[in-house]
């Protein structure tokens, strides 16, 4: 496969040529790191990534090829992927296409032959950067312009992008190796619930089905006063508001839906952007942290069980320390010590940052969905 070259330009005036094995042509987005070792395609896959380039840290990508099975969206929302070194030709039984026509399929990016280490100490020293990669601008000045002609990661309402357009039912459970296949017929408790689609992952939805809830996935954009009309009538009997990308703070529409629900004390169950617009529901805006916390090896402390669980995780932002004024915490990350699980106050509703379904990465945290479906 003969690989291009591309041009790589960061907000900080870092310049770069590598190779290109994914989409041709110019992408704007935010460059991150995931310190995960397997997984790209889910990773990829993951709503949450919408506008953002990812950098693996682990140095061999596309061993594995990729194959429908393992999407968690109908698409790639990322703008690209960053590799040390590229495998061509997959090695899996499950490999259905390689690793540079999956990233064509979906039009993403996808960068190699670079220095993937000294890319990451960047992101961890000075914080994620606004970046363009293109195969067709090769002017690094150009690209500077190019690149502050396009609007930062967080002045874009990526929820609008991802979120499904109609109410749907999901209805498959978790994947069974043995079967190789999603389990067709979950157990049912007789539950159901909304699950408030801000680019919610496949496997999330799996979860839930899993512990026997019946799930409908409704838009971002869903109307709070018909969602209580639904719950007081017992049509439902909780709701689920899931992860997705960029700044929440942009959600302005949806946190002020979500405060509705709150007040009328609708049980509720939330996600890495789910548990933090929770925060701003409630009054308390969100902040950025530095670098972001993304990768499948994140140790993380059950307050309440005093466990250590290693977690899945992908957030920019969290919850500010001052919210346990109003809830408690339940877990917290031990690189950190930031908040990644709360209980409210006074109200059927609890929250984690990380990834309990973790697709992929550990399923330390995956009790958490079998503790919703038990509080309904």
């Amino acid at each position: 496969m003969m690989l291009k070259p591309v041009w790589i330009y960061l907000e900080n005036g870092v310049f770069l040529e590598a190779k290109s094995f994914g989409f041709e042509g110019s992408k704007t987005g935010e460059i991150v790191f995931n310190t995960s070792m397997s997984g790209y395609q889910e990773i990829m896959s993951d709503p949450s990534y919408a506008g953002q380039f990812v950098v693996f840290t682990m140095p061999e990508i596309g061993i594995v090829g990729t194959n429908d099975n393992d999407m968690e969206s109908n698409t790639i929302y990322a703008s690209g992927m960053f590799v040390r070194s590229l495998n061509e030709m997959p090695s899996n039984f499950r490999s259905t296409d390689t690793l540079p026509s999956f990233l064509k399929k979906y039009q993403s990016m996808g960068i190699c032959d670079i220095d993937t280490r000294y890319l990451t100490k960047m992101i961890r020293d000075n914080g994620p950067k606004m970046m363009i990669a293109s195969t067709e601008v090769s002017d690094p000045e150009k690209l500077k312009a190019m690149l502050l002609a396009s609007p930062r990661i967080e002045e874009v309402n990526y929820i609008e992008k991802v979120s499904t357009s109609k109410p749907y039912l999901h209805v498959n459970g978790v994947w069974d190796a043995e079967a190789q296949a999603y389990n067709a017929t979950p157990k049912r408790i007789g539950k159901k619930i909304l699950a408030v689609d801000l680019g919610i992952k496949r496997n999330i939805l799996n979860e839930l089905c899993e512990v026997g809830l019946d799930v409908e996935v409704i838009p971002h954009n869903f109307n709070a006063d018909e969602v209580i009309a639904r719950y007081k009538k017992g049509e439902i009997h909780g709701i689920f508001l899931s992860n997705g990308p960029g700044d929440p703070l942009i959600l302005k529409n949806e946190a002020a839906e979500v405060s509705k629900v709150i007040e009328a004390k609708v049980p509720m169950f939330a996600i890495c952007l789910g548990h933090q617009l929770l925060s701003i529901a409630h009054g308390y805006p969100t902040y950025k942290l530095k670098f972001g916390q993304h990768g499948g090896n994140h140790p993380v402390k059950n307050i309440k069980s005093n466990i250590v669980e290693i977690t899945t995780q992908n957030h920019n932002y969290n919850v500010p320390d001052n919210i346990c004024q109003i809830a408690r915490i339940t877990h917290v990350n031990l690189f950190d010590n930031t908040i990644e699980g709360l209980e409210y106050n006074d109200s059927p509703i609890f929250s984690v940052q990380h990834h309990p379904e973790a697709s992929a990465g550990p399923q330390e945290s995956r009790y958490i969905f079998q503790e919703f479906a038990n509080r309904l």
